[in-house]
């Protein structure tokens, strides 16, 4: 069992990295007047774009973090069976 629990541990930790990588990756979605002075007055085109990739990098986050939930309960029913 000592190997499946630091495989598991390991691919928890992977997903730990791979979760704040793709939350720092995504744009805030904070308006005002900090967007027009940055160039919130974007074209249509390329805030659609934005949303596309936001959409994208959001679905995998909520994906990777339902599996790392997932893999934290797997690990702790392994870890009390012993």
């Amino acid at each position: 069992m000592a190997i499946a629990e630091y495989i598991i541990g390991g691919i928890i930790l992977l997903l730990a990295v791979v979760i704040i990588f793709l939350i720092i990756l995504q744009e805030g979605h904070r308006q005002g007047i900090n967007g027009a002075i940055s160039g919130g007055a974007d074209t249509f085109l390329s805030k659609n774009k934005a949303r596309t990739v936001d959409a994208f990098l959001s679905k995998w986050t909520k994906w990777f973090a339902v599996l790392f939930f997932v893999l934290i309960i797997v690990a702790n029913f392994i870890a009390f069976k012993k």
